[in-house]
């Protein structure tokens, strides 16, 4: 579930205070509680979360343990050790573990097709046939990515996205073949928790109780189908929201549905190091281990944060690595819970940090920081090695063979037209604005760099033929420290001709906003609306929107075959009429587009009826409504969003209960519940 909160993550970053930023080797005379402390602060102050926890084990006992922010801001109420979190797709540790207990148990072999164990599992592309556990559990399915939609709830422990699952990919195609390269797939991790059902012959919350939680001792590891105190859970707060959220539930289990706290994170680090063989054999711990990302293709660059294991994100984490150690590291990010592990099998010592807000980027630099400075205390290490430093860059001549990287490029959402015949390269912003738009000048060595030296662009030719633009990037998190991103950010693509016709119509829908249709209205993506909505970006003239190939006047296919991080959660679109209005479709998904929106009066919104398929029901808030008051009573089930001209929410009866807003200019209302809901707005005056 990473990506759903980097979608969030470049806001966080525009308001860290770069005032904030510690001296290299100010924290020096602290002791090791201390400077955790330190730094735990650093990210509730600087960095978005209201609560953080942490904690080391070393040889299976707890040695720091600790927090920064507050449990619940309203009740002053203070984070304990067995304050909860959601731990986002470091869930995808546990279900990993729990295929290879059942590999221990020679029930499961993970190098045969996914089809022995679930036989109902069937795709409209015949390479799926050649999925196995493996390729699930080192993100080299092929398959596209994500299914998202009413996957994460508040107060409501709905699965049918996982349900779903099954049905809706037999009517999807691969995106690559199996095993040709490592790209973030969170289905592959729902497909695994159906493995893990369908041959325990037990659910998979009770898998993890059973074999995990309960031999463990762990009192504080739960899925949201689990039975435990809700309060125990830290609470969490969104940016412009006054009250705490509602409990969110994600309700893919697999995926990322698991709560827990920093200690029994930390702990669980025992048993994916193969410390624990009465639960996991050495053997395949060891195995989880081991350089898969080096499988298929991938970016050559052994430094890095990304180089995935079976379940791992990272076997070989930058920045441990440069000391000879091998770390393993896992993150997690739903909307508002964010998580980190990193396992240190040679010491056989891991750290955890969990939070309520900020970014799993945040608490990876954290546990790092946490783990490098307990290996300094107990000798392991000398010294823990200064952040990087770089020189502005100097441009060179380029030579003239470069030229022929001119072209046009596509990526998750947007194409390119490169000219480097000057020796620049102008890319937009990167991972959300994290890597913020720039030009790139010539520095030699066929690489061009950034105006301060921490970023590096080239180009590299895999074997598949295909041509990419690779980034080397050096982050600096103000009071973290650095962290390093190596990955490919854009393909090579050919000129994609199409009809007079065919670019006519897709013309018409540049620059127009979509909104999803079939969200349950307590869904936790309200709160970040651009999540549910898709902005089309056509580039007829080369035949691509948003960096689909067209095909005909109302479909599109994914094309670029890009590993690591942007070539995750890709999407094909297409048009289909209902109604007289053309919908847009994709990832299973319905939006309606903008200017089929009707405005809100008094006429059409008085009653507000959920129909038979249970869809939402957008407004526009125009001069003619903004600035009154409306009061909506509701049924349980149902409930209504309001958010102001920038997409920021005004007012949420999920989250807050009260029915009454006034209603912003050039805003938006929409209306859920269950199917034959009714809704009834009471008008106030202006």
């Amino acid at each position: 579930m990473k990506k759903i909160g980097s979608l969030l993550l470049a806001a966080v970053l525009t308001v860290v205070p770069m005032s904030q930023t510690f001296a290299q080797g100010s924290t020096a005379s602290l002791s090791s509680e201390e400077k955790a402390k330190q730094l735990a602060t650093t990210v509730v102050k600087d960095y978005g979360a209201s609560g953080v926890q942490y904690a080391i084990v070393d040889h299976g006992k707890v040695i720091l343990s600790g927090h920064a922010g507050i449990k619940n801001q309203a009740a002053k109420e203070q984070i304990t050790p067995d304050t909860m979190f959601g731990i986002g797709s470091v869930s995808k540790m546990y279900v990993t573990s729990a295929v290879m207990m059942l590999v221990d148990a020679g029930k499961i072999d993970i190098n045969q097709p996914l089809t022995t164990y679930i036989p109902d599992f069937k795709m409209a592309d015949e390479r799926y046939k050649k999925i196995t556990p493996r390729l699930l559990m080192n993100h080299s399915s092929g398959l596209y990515g994500s299914h998202y939609h009413n996957s994460i709830l508040f107060d409501d422990n709905d699965t049918q996205n996982y349900d779903n699952l099954l049905k809706e990919l037999q009517t999807e195609r691969l995106k690559a073949d199996p095993g040709a390269f490592s790209v973030y797939s969170n289905d592959s991790f729902q497909l695994l928790e159906v493995l893990v059902e369908r041959v325990s012959g037990m659910s998979y919350s009770e898998f993890v109780k059973t074999h995990i939680s309960e031999p463990m001792n762990f009192k504080s590891t739960h899925t949201p189908l689990d039975t435990f105190d809700r309060n125990q859970l830290s609470k969490t707060y969104f940016p412009g929201i006054a009250s705490a959220l509602p409990v969110e539930n994600a309700n893919i289990l697999g995926t990322g549905g698991i709560y827990s706290t920093a200690e029994e994170l930390a702990t669980f680090g025992d048993v994916l190091m193969g410390n624990k063989t009465d639960l996991l054999s050495e053997k395949s711990a060891q195995a989880m281990q081991k350089n898969e990302y080096r499988n298929g293709i991938w970016v050559p660059e052994e430094r890095n944060t990304t180089n995935y294991g079976l379940g791992w994100d990272a076997v070989n984490l930058a920045p441990f690595s440069d000391y000879g150690i091998k770390a393993l590291s896992k993150g997690g990010d739903t909307i508002m819970y964010h998580a980190d592990l990193i396992s240190l099998p040679e010491y056989d010592m891991s750290a955890a940090v969990v939070s309520a807000g900020g970014s799993s980027i945040y608490n990876t630099q954290l546990a790092t920081q946490l783990l490098l400075q307990e290996l300094k205390d107990q000798g392991k290490i000398k010294k823990i090695l200064p952040d990087q430093t770089f020189k502005p860059a100097v441009q060179v001549k380029m030579p003239a063979e470069l030229k022929q990287y001119s072209g046009l490029y596509g990526t998750l959402d947007n194409t390119l037209t490169l000219d480097i015949s000057k020796g620049k390269i102008a890319l937009p912003d990167i991972l959300g604005g994290i890597i913020p738009a720039q030009t790139y000048v010539y520095t030699g060595k066929k690489q061009f760099t950034s105006k301060d030296g921490s970023a590096i662009v080239s180009f590299d030719k895999q074997k598949n033929g295909k041509t990419y633009i690779k980034v080397n990037a050096n982050v600096s998190l103000p009071g973290l420290g650095q962290t390093v991103m190596v990955f490919y950010e854009y393909q090579k693509l050919s000129k994609n001709k199409v009809s007079t016709t065919v670019q006519k119509a897709w013309k018409a829908r540049d620059g127009k906003k979509y909104y999803a249709v079939d969200e349950k209205i307590n869904s936790a993506f309200y709160i970040a609306p651009s999540i549910l909505t898709k902005t089309l970006k056509v580039d007829a003239t080369n035949g691509y929107v948003n960096g689909d190939r067209i095909i005909d006047q109302n479909n599109a296919v994914n094309v670029a075959q890009i590993p690591v991080m942007t070539g995750r959660d890709t999407f094909d679109l297409e048009f289909v009429k209902q109604n007289n209005v053309e919908y847009l479709k994709a990832v299973k998904q319905l939006y309606i587009p903008e200017d089929a929106i009707q405005p809100l009066s008094k006429q059409n919104a008085s009653k507000v009826t959920i129909a038979s398929n249970g869809h939402v029901k957008w407004f526009k808030i125009d001069k003619t409504t903004a600035g009154k008051s409306i009061t909506v009573d509701y049924a349980n089930n149902a409930g209504f969003v309001v958010y102001d001209d920038k997409g920021m929410v005004v007012q949420s009866s999920i989250i807050n209960h009260k029915k009454s807003v006034v209603l912003p200019q050039n805003g938006l209302i929409v209306f859920g519940g269950e199917a034959g809901d009714m809704l009834k707005v009471t008008w106030g005056k202006k």
